[in-house]
């Protein structure tokens, strides 16, 4: 589920939704990740340097839609920086039998980040149409910006191989002042039984395609 894995890796993602307790929520699965790659790559940004990255994150999914989680990864983009800690809580469903949809909030925490306004906040949502999702991410909370300075839309295609294996496309968006320059970011990858091989580029001046390989579980406790 996390984004920085499958949407991203992925990836990439947070704070509980005010007022959910265990009790509240009905709690029908708990569920963990893990993962590994050799470029964790955000919106076509490398998280930390070229250099390989191990993640890994816990959620709870209830019955009636309600989930939270939290996922950790090593990152490295801002002095200090050694990980990134998310939190996240939001509702899934189905509209019907071809449409989903996914409204949740996210924290991207940086505690050793020593500038100490890396962290920020986004909203989401994604409607998937069978093998398409559209998403979009605003702001929500940022140091020294307002809600919604910054917007990030998505476009995500599946293409079934057989045996399991699958294609997927990906090209985002970027606009606002906050995050980061301005930018379109595209990428493209092969997936089977938890491997993952992938492309990904943006259209940022000097910036070079990236290719990275990956491996993730996702374990029922």
């Amino acid at each position: 589920m996390k984004k920085a894995i499958s949407a991203a890796i992925l990836a990439s993602t947070l704070t509980m939704t005010a007022g959910l307790s265990t009790s509240a929520l009905a709690v029908d699965g708990l569920s963990a990740n893990a993962a590994v790659t050799s470029n964790y790559l955000w919106r076509g940004l490398e998280q930390t340097g070229g250099q390989a990255a191990v993640s890994g994150g816990i959620d709870f999914e209830s019955e009636s839609g309600f989930y939270v989680g939290t996922w950790a990864s090593d990152a490295s983009w801002a002095p200090g920086m050694t990980y990134e800690l998310d939190f996240y809580g939001g509702f899934s469903g189905s509209i019907s039998d071809n449409i989903d949809f996914d409204l949740g909030f996210i924290y991207f925490a940086y505690p050793d980040e020593t500038s100490g306004d890396a962290d920020f906040a986004e909203v989401y949502g994604s409607v998937s149409f069978s093998s398409l999702t559209l998403g979009v991410a605003v702001l929500a909370e940022g140091e020294g910006a307002d809600a919604g300075d910054s917007i990030y839309a998505s476009a995500d295609y599946s293409i079934a191989l057989g045996n399991d294996a699958e294609i997927a496309l990906h090209v985002g968006s970027y606009t606002g002042d906050w995050l980061a320059e301005e930018s379109v970011d595209y990428g493209a990858s092969l997936n089977k039984d938890g491997f993952t091989f992938g492309v990904s580029a943006t259209d940022l001046e000097d910036d070079d395609v990236k290719v990275y390989v990956a491996y993730a579980v996702d374990i029922d406790l």
